[in-house]
C-alpha cells in the first residue's frame, strides 16, 4: 500500500487553515470535475482531491492523519504503526457524507468504515428539545501484563480543536481508568458521561476505549490465548527436557518431549488471559542450531555426520 500526502494532493501547506483548504478544494473540484475537466486524468484526480479533503476537512480525521508525521512521502510502502491513533479522542470518524466508493485502500486502513454515533431525543410539548451528547471514542495501548493483572492507570487523550485562526490544534486531558483484568484486543471499556456534553437537559454522551495491545518482546496475543516463539537448542529437541519459561502469571517449567522438531506447538492451559473461559499459552518451538566457532565445534559437528547418518530429505529422490 502507497502514503497518500493529503497535503501534496490540495497543494496547500501543513499549516494551512481549514478555510484555505476548502479554498483549495473548491478550485480543484471544478479543474477535475469529470463531466467539464478537459484533463487525461480528470476523473482519477477529482477522486483523490475528495478524499484528501474529507480528510482535511474534518479537524478530527487530519489530527490523526498529521499524527503520522512527516517522514513518509508520497509513494512510500506503507503500513499504519498500530499506534498510529492511539490517544486521540474522536467523535465519531470513519465516512461522512462522501461517496465511499471513491476511497482507497490508503483511506480505508487508517478510517475505516465507522459512522458517527450521536442521536437525537425530542422532550415533551413544549419544552423544545434535547440531544443527548455524543458518544467520543479513543484507543488506548495497553501492556499484555496489564491486561492479565488487571490495572488502574491514567490515559491521556488528545481532543482535535480548531484555534481561533482556523488551524489546527489539541486539547489534552488525563482520566483514571480500569483496566480489567482479561480485557482483549480490540475491546472497548466505556466510561458513562465523559463523552460530548448533552444539549437541555438531556445527558453527555460516554466514552468509550478501544483496546489495543502495545508490542511485546515475547508474546502475542490472540483473543485470549497467548502464544511464545521458544528457542531451544538441538539437544533439547532431541533428548526431551524440562526447562523454565516465562508466562504473563509467572515463569513455570514446561517439558519439551523427545524428539520434538521445530515448529512443534506445546499447551499450557490455562496460562494465557484469565476470564469466564481462561485463555491458553502455546508454545512454538524454535530450535538454533548453534555455530561452529572453533575447531573442537567443527570436529563435533563432522562427528555427527559421518555417526548419525540422518537426511531430512532422503525421500526426496534427489542426491
Amino acid at each position: 500500500m502507497k502514503y497518500k500526502d493529503y497535503y501534496q494532493i490540495m497543494g496547500v501547506s501543513r499549516d494551512a487553515t481549514q478555510d484555505e483548504i476548502k479554498r483549495a478544494y473548491r478550485k480543484l473540484a471544478r479543474k477535475y470535475h469529470p463531466d467539464v475537466s478537459k484533463e487525461t486524468d480528470a476523473e482519477q484526480r477529482f477522486k483523490e482531491v475528495g478524499e484528501a479533503y474529507e480528510v482535511l476537512k474534518d479537524p478530527e480525521k487530519r489530527a490523526a492523519y498529521d499524527n503520522l508525521g512527516t517522514h513518509y512521502r508520497a509513494g512510500d510502502e506503507f503500513k499504519p504503526p498500530p499506534d498510529w491513533n492511539t490517544g486521540f479522542e474522536f467523535s465519531g470518524g470513519g465516512f461522512t457524507d462522501a461517496d465511499q466508493a471513491h476511497f482507497s485502500d490508503f483511506f480505508e486502513q487508517l478510517y475505516g468504515r465507522a459512522a458517527g454515533s450521536g442521536f437525537y431525543h425530542r422532550a415533551g410539548r413544549g419544552a423544545g428539545f434535547e440531544i443527548r451528547g455524543e458518544d467520543h471514542h479513543a484507543r488506548i495501548m495497553v501492556d499484555l501484563e496489564d491486561a492479565y493483572r488487571g490495572v488502574e492507570r491514567v490515559v491521556n487523550l488528545s481532543v482535535p480543536r480548531l484555534d481561533e485562526r482556523g488551524r489546527i490544534g489539541t486539547w489534552e486531558h488525563s482520566l483514571n481508568v480500569k483496566i480489567p483484568a482479561g480485557i482483549m484486543r480490540g475491546q472497548r471499556i466505556r466510561l458513562r458521561g465523559q463523552g460530548g456534553p448533552g444539549v437541555g437537559d438531556a445527558p453527555p454522551g460516554d466514552l468509550y476505549l478501544e483496546v489495543e495491545f502495545a508490542p511485546h518482546p515475547r508474546f502475542r496475543a490472540e483473543g485470549a490465548d497467548i502464544y511464545l516463539d521458544l528457542p531451544v537448542t538441538p539437544w533439547e529437541a532431541a533428548l526431551g527436557e524440562s526447562i523454565p519459561i516465562p508466562t504473563l502469571g509467572g515463569n513455570v517449567d514446561l517439558k519439551i518431549p523427545e524428539g520434538s522438531q521445530s515448529g512443534r506447538k506445546l499447551r499450557l492451559k490455562g496460562r494465557g488471559l484469565p476470564g469466564r473461559q481462561p485463555g491458553d499459552q502455546y508454545v512454538i518451538l524454535r530450535i538454533e542450531t548453534p555455530r561452529a566457532r572453533s575447531d573442537a565445534d567443527r570436529d563435533l559437528y563432522l562427528r555427527m555426520k559421518r555417526e548419525m547418518n540422518f537426511n531430512p530429505r532422503s525421500g526426496w529422490g534427489v542426491q
